[in-house]
């Protein structure tokens, strides 16, 4: 929905979709410690954590493919920031290519509202206003105008694929 906001066509807004599915699999690479840690992460886990990004552009590899193309750039760009501190890179502004600061938002709101082994889901509203006053700093105010506008048809999307609460009767 933000792709299409932000006035990429069907076809690339349809890439970003499923791209962005494969932004954390560098995460795959991390230790259970790390990502399952009930609490604040030491700076050496951090800096651990971060490097799921290229990790993930390692699995992901150099592929003739335009939808792994995609995929690798989002999963090394979606932590890079609007005003540059982000990582890996330290990119800024729109250096980040248009899909990973659309994936770095959408990735954001839903982490917000998505209980975690080390926080409880977010209240809509603070999870909405957190993206408002991120803007410029580290999500594209363009796009988070967009988003914005989106909110309530991104909620009813929210609400008809609910994140599964228990795994044990998949396997």
């Amino acid at each position: 929905m933000l792709a299409r906001a932000a006035g990429l066509d069907e076809t690339q807004a349809e890439k970003v979709l499923f791209a962005t599915a494969m932004h954390d699999v560098g995460k795959i690479g991390i230790r259970d410690g790390i990502l399952l840690k009930p609490g604040k992460l030491a700076p050496e886990e951090f800096e651990a954590m971060k490097a799921h990004t290229t990790i993930g552009a390692d699995i992901i590899g150099d592929h003739p493919s335009e939808l792994l193309t995609l995929a690798r750039q989002i999963a090394i760009g979606h932590h890079e920031r609007w005003d540059g501190s982000g990582y890996p890179n330290g990119e800024k502004g729109e250096d980040i290519p248009i899909e990973s600061r659309i994936a770095a938002i959408c990735d954001v709101f839903d982490a917000l509202l998505s209980e975690r082994p080390y926080k409880k889901a977010w209240p809509v509203d603070e999870a909405v206003d957190l993206i408002r006053e991120s803007a410029g700093r580290h999500f594209d105010p363009r796009l988070v105008e967009l988003f914005l506008e989106l909110v309530p048809e991104i909620l009813a999307l929210h609400e008809q694929y609910p994140d599964e609460e228990d795994f044990a009767d998949l396997g």
